[in-house]
Formats: structure tokens, sequence, C-alpha cells
């Protein structure tokens, strides 16, 4: 099985790469490029994000055709994705951190900036929380409820589709934390700094 993480330089992948290389390990291919071949023929691929809504989209738009590419893997093939922060909020029809700031559109909805209730919630939203699973999911096999997760954002996904919503998180308001739309997943958390828990997400989504 090959997986691919996508490289478009949103910032440091590293823990991710370590994360699934430490899982399942022998038994698959973990590569990192942004080579629009190798994704194509990917079995599955991993979509960081690291930075700013706009840093990412224009990351991914400043490798000509990668836009396309995984358009063609996710939506037209129908094979897993698994978006991570800003590679979730990137599902979105628009960002508005920076600017107004054109997403993939692939589970319309917006990105916006946390509530923060006049400085009552520290931004950004760093630390453990816990997720509230809202229906079943695969990549959520085994986890239990109130499970607690790593998260470091200041801006949440809203979908406009509240069927596409696995999880939610209490921090200000019930913020999104876990999506999920026929091949497309995406969590707003780190799996990859989730310890234990986290590695099991993402044993998960390899076995999907």
């Amino acid at each position: 099985m090959n997986v691919t993480i996508v490289d478009y330089n949103s910032g440091n992948i590293s823990s991710v790469i370590n994360s699934f290389k430490e899982v399942e390990k022998d038994k698959i291919k973990i590569e990192v490029t942004s080579n629009l071949e190798t994704i194509k023929i990917s079995d599955k691929v991993v979509l960081p994000g690291q930075g700013s809504f706009k840093s990412c989209i224009d990351g991914l738009n400043s490798i000509n055709g990668l836009v396309d590419t995984l358009n063609e893997f996710a939506i037209e093939h129908k094979k897993p994705l698994l978006g991570i922060c800003v590679g979730l909020q990137m599902f979105a029809d628009f960002g508005y951190e920076e600017v107004k700031t054109k997403g993939l559109g692939w589970i319309s909805g917006k990105v916006s900036k946390i509530d923060n209730q006049d400085g009552k919630f520290k931004l950004p939203h760093i630390g453990w929380n816990e997720i509230n699973i809202k229906k079943n999911s695969e990549i959520f096999k085994g986890i239990e409820n109130n499970s607690h997760m790593y998260f470091v954002h200041s801006y949440e996904f809203v979908p406009e589709d509240k069927a596409v919503i696995t999880a939610t998180t209490d921090y200000s308001s019930n913020i999104v934390c876990a999506v999920e739309r026929e091949n497309v997943f995406g969590t707003q958390f780190h799996p990859e700094k989730s310890d234990k828990i986290g590695l099991k997400i993402i044993d998960n989504f390899i076995k999907i």
C-alpha cells in the first residue's frame, strides 16, 4: 500500500511523517512529495496543513496541477484522503483568515475565527481537549468518546451540512473537530501529536 503525504511547503510536517512511519511501518510505503504522478497512483493521501488558510491555499496553487490532481484523486476517483488541521479547513468553500480566500470546495462551508468571547478564551486554542464523537466513523473505530486530542488553531471550519460532522470539541463554543464525507476525512486536531490515541486514528485511516 502506498500512502502519500502531500508536501507543498505548508510548514513542518515531520511529526506527520514520523507518526505514519510508526504505524503499520512494515506494511505500507510512505512517500512525502508534491509529484503529481506519485499522488495519482497512491492508495491514500494525507493533506497536512500548518500556517494560515491563505498561505496553505497559496502553497497548493503554487504547484502547477496539484489542486486538479487532488480533485481527481479524492472527488473523481473517490480514494481515501485525510486532511489534518488546515488540511481539513481547506475542504471549505472559503476561508476568512487574512483575506477571503477560496478553498477546495469539497465540503460546503466556511472557515472563520473562533469567537473568543471578548478575550475569555485564549487564541490560538492550544493544548489537549476532549472530543465529542457525534456519529460512527471509520477513523474513530476503537476510540472512546471524550478522548483527549491535541489542538493548535485560531480558526474553525463551519460546514453547511451538519451531517458531515463526526466530532466536536467544546472551546468557547461547539467547534467542529472532525468531518467525513464519503472518502474524505478531516481532523482539526493533530492525531500525529495526540499520543497513542492519535496513532490509532492514523492506523484506522490506513486500514480504510
